[in-house]
């Protein structure tokens, strides 16, 4: 699988459990080691628990891919899943900002999802509905 389709997919997968402030940094450029990293918060333990569980369930189900390591374990407040070309860091917001990665990789861009198309339904739903007059 193209490594910048699994950092995405890595990205959504934490986005269904509610993780905050999903980054995906592109640090090809920049590093021999991987070529994305995804950066989410998790408010706790639990929650970390829960987005590391979403992203390799579903990877193992749905594409047949497991982290090369995983690193932190359920009590970690940093959890870390190598999939060799993405690895994730789901974090807790203190340690988040002690460690700083996305200070330390600033000059890795970002990589935005694609935005979702808005389908017909959404568009008819907000446009204003015409008054019909019965006749009769």
């Amino acid at each position: 699988m193209d490594s910048k389709k699994l950092a995405l997919l890595c990205r959504g997968y934490a986005d269904n459990k509610k993780a905050e402030n999903i980054l995906v940094l592109d640090v090809r450029k920049l590093s021999s080691v991987t070529d994305y990293f995804v950066i989410c918060t998790g408010s706790s333990e639990p929650h970390l628990r829960a987005i590391s569980d979403e992203i390799v369930d579903k990877l193992k189900s749905e594409h047949g891919l497991r982290p090369r390591a995983v690193d932190g374990n359920a009590r970690a407040p940093w959890q870390v899943l190598d999939y060799f070309d993405v690895i994730v860091h789901i974090m807790r917001p203190d340690i988040r900002e002690l460690y700083d990665l996305e200070g330390l990789w600033g000059d890795a861009p970002k990589v935005e999802p694609k935005a979702k198309a808005v389908s017909k339904a959404v568009l008819k739903a907000k446009a204003p509905r015409k008054k019909t007059v019965k006749k009769g």
